[in-house]
Parts: C-alpha cells; sequence; structure tokens
C-alpha cells in the first residue's frame, strides 16, 4: 500500500493562473470582403492578439500568426486546461524566462457554418485568404509595432490549422516568411479516404447534404462516422465547391465510387502535391517545421513524412518531427513552435 507523507502533497492546481506580464487584446474587426459570403456567416470578427511585456516599445517586432484548427473558435484560445494553463499564458512565461524572443502572436478568426475555412478563397464559404492576407495583416502591423516585411511573420497551426500553414506562404509568398505545421492536412489519399464510405451511408440516409446539415445540428452527440461525413462536406466546400458555391463531394451517390474529376480538385489543394509548383516560395522561407504524432488518429504522420521527403528531394531547408501521441493533446507544442519560428523571424 502507497503511503503519502507531509512532503508528497501535489503541487497546488492553478484554475486561475498568475497574471501575464504581456497582454491579450481582445478585438472585432469589421470585414470587407467577407460581407455577403456564400453561408450569412459575420462579417464581424473576433480578433485575439498576445503583445509581449514591454510592448509598444522596442518594436518593431516579430508576428507569429496562430491559425485554428477545423471546427475551432478563437475563444478556445482562452480556455484553461486542468492543471495547465493556455497557450499565450505558457509562451508568455518563457518570453519572461529568455527561452523566447519577443513576439506579438495574433489569433484570428477563420470560422465558417462548415466548420472552417481552410484559409482559402473559396465561392463555397467565402474569401477568407484575402481577409487574413490583405485585410488582418495590414491591420494589425499598423496597430501593434509588428514588423509589416514578409521575412519577420510566420504563420503556425495544429490540423486544418497547419494545412493553413503549409499552404498560405506558398500561395502568397509576399505575406509569410515561415511555417510552422502541426498535424498540417496532407496525403489526403490518408487523410480523407477513409471518411468516404460512412459520409455516403449517412447522406443516403438523410437524402441530401442540406438534410443531413439539419438533422446533426438537432444532435446532443455526434459519432465519428458524422464526423467524418461534417469533415468531407466542410473540406469540399473548400476545394470543391459548385457553380452555386454548393460543396460538390468526390463519392458518387450511387454507389459511393469516388468521383475522379472532383476528386483531382481537392488534390490540387493538397500540400505535398503543391511543393513541386511552389518550390522558390518555399525555398525563400526563412524557417519550415513539419510535425505530427505517429498515433494521429488520421493519419496526418504519413503525409507530414511524404513532406518532409518532398522537400528533402527539393533541397528545401526544413525540420521535421514525428513524436509520441495523437490529433489531441498537442496544444504543449504550441508554445516552443512559437519560440522557434520568432528565433528565425528578421
Amino acid at each position: 500500500m502507497w503511503e503519502v507523507g507531509a512532503g508528497d502533497r501535489p503541487p497546488k492546481p492553478r484554475p486561475v493562473g498568475p497574471r501575464p506580464a504581456g497582454e491579450l487584446h481582445e478585438l472585432t474587426f469589421e470585414s470587407e470582403v467577407l460581407r455577403d459570403n456564400p453561408l450569412g456567416d459575420p462579417a464581424s470578427r473576433p480578433l485575439l492578439v498576445y503583445t509581449p511585456p514591454g510592448w509598444p516599445e522596442g518594436g518593431p517586432y516579430p508576428a507569429v500568426w496562430t491559425v485554428q484548427g477545423l471546427l475551432g473558435q478563437v475563444d478556445q484560445w482562452r480556455e484553461r486546461p486542468a492543471f495547465s494553463e493556455p497557450f499565450y499564458e505558457r509562451l508568455d512565461r518563457m518570453i519572461v524566462a529568455g527561452t523566447c524572443r519577443p513576439v506579438v502572436v495574433p489569433m484570428p478568426d477563420c470560422w465558417t457554418s462548415y466548420g472552417g475555412s481552410q484559409f482559402l478563397d473559396s465561392a463555397g464559404t467565402g474569401r477568407y485568404m484575402t481577409y487574413l492576407c490583405d485585410e488582418l495583416v495590414p491591420w494589425v502591423d499598423e496597430r501593434f509595432a509588428t514588423a509589416s516585411a514578409a521575412a519577420s511573420r510566420a504563420v503556425q497551426g495544429k490540423s486544418s490549422g497547419g494545412y493553413g500553414a503549409l499552404v498560405l506562404p506558398m500561395l502568397r509568398p509576399e505575406v509569410w516568411g515561415a511555417l510552422g505545421a502541426v498535424a498540417g492536412d496532407s496525403g489526403f489519399e490518408h487523410v480523407y479516404l477513409p471518411g468516404f464510405p460512412p459520409t455516403w451511408a449517412l447522406l443516403r440516409e438523410h437524402g441530401s447534404v442540406e438534410s443531413f446539415w439539419r438533422w446533426m445540428g438537432e444532435q446532443a452527440r455526434h459519432s465519428p462516422d458524422v464526423m467524418a461525413a461534417v469533415n468531407t462536406i466542410a473540406m469540399a466546400a473548400c476545394y470543391s465547391r459548385g457553380p452555386h458555391g454548393e460543396p460538390v463531394l468526390p463519392i458518387d451517390p450511387a454507389d459511393g465510387s469516388l468521383r475522379d474529376d472532383v476528386w483531382q480538385r481537392w488534390l490540387a489543394r493538397e500540400p505535398v502535391r503543391m511543393v513541386d509548383g511552389h518550390l522558390d516560395a518555399l525555398r525563400g522561407l526563412r524557417a519550415i517545421s513539419l510535425e505530427c504524432g505517429l498515433q494521429d488518429e488520421f493519419h496526418i504522420y504519413v503525409g507530414t513524412a511524404m513532406l518532409h521527403r518532398r522537400m528533402d528531394d527539393a533541397g528545401i531547408a526544413h525540420r521535421f518531427e514525428l513524436f509520441e501521441g495523437g490529433h489531441g493533446g498537442t496544444a504543449y507544442r504550441y508554445a516552443p513552435l512559437v519560440a522557434w519560428l520568432a528565433a528565425r523571424l528578421a
């Protein structure tokens, strides 16, 4: 039997936590490009910006933009896990300790009614790449003493946020100078194809995407199959919208077979396949970090390894790590990733 002595008390939990030395700014941004978006989602968007101790003196500062995964909302960056701390508070402690240089961290909102935007411009969801790169970035630079050069700006995220971190610098290299992807959607054949059969079965039962979506929204709990269908529909809204912005699925409704013409539209936005067409943009980045858990439930470790090999073959300098862990429980990696990126920015 274990005995607990006076010196064996557990550390006190921190339900509130110490006041950070820096500051978290809670803002609202009125977007022009998101007005009248196809889903009728708000054009008025929340924005969180962490500024380090001493800000705004000592600028201009490097910026590491932190973007959320599918179904994530910006408020979740403030959540306090049990016996832990929000990501920005851990970063704040690192800056105070001198293990991270002072850095500004904007946390934008790119949520949609389908759960996310993949940070792309799409007639199915809205112009979220334009919103982020052309509206938010210069607005933050003007107000938060951040350096306006791409070489001083990075983007990092996990899952769909990791996908955004991968493709934004490829598609808009004049804006981004470094990237960090944690389990970023890549190797689509391994990530998305397993979700197509349950998507087909559920849509067969409900008759249409609209009918399924209404039913899904009324459920108190969602099974893995339901979430697979949600993911498939959300991705179709980003990768393969129809002439009226509707999500066109790469699944034949008659028998669930793959519609190759639609699937090719998805693959055109698959990061591994995008590398060869964006070599100059990737070679121009100051830092690239690719990481994923070896137990990732969506098999993103395969796509991450594929990206690593493709970049190695192309002579693109980058950091690569496969660690023990799944798709969730990775928040402890975000602050060290910000520090690693910030150290390499101009």
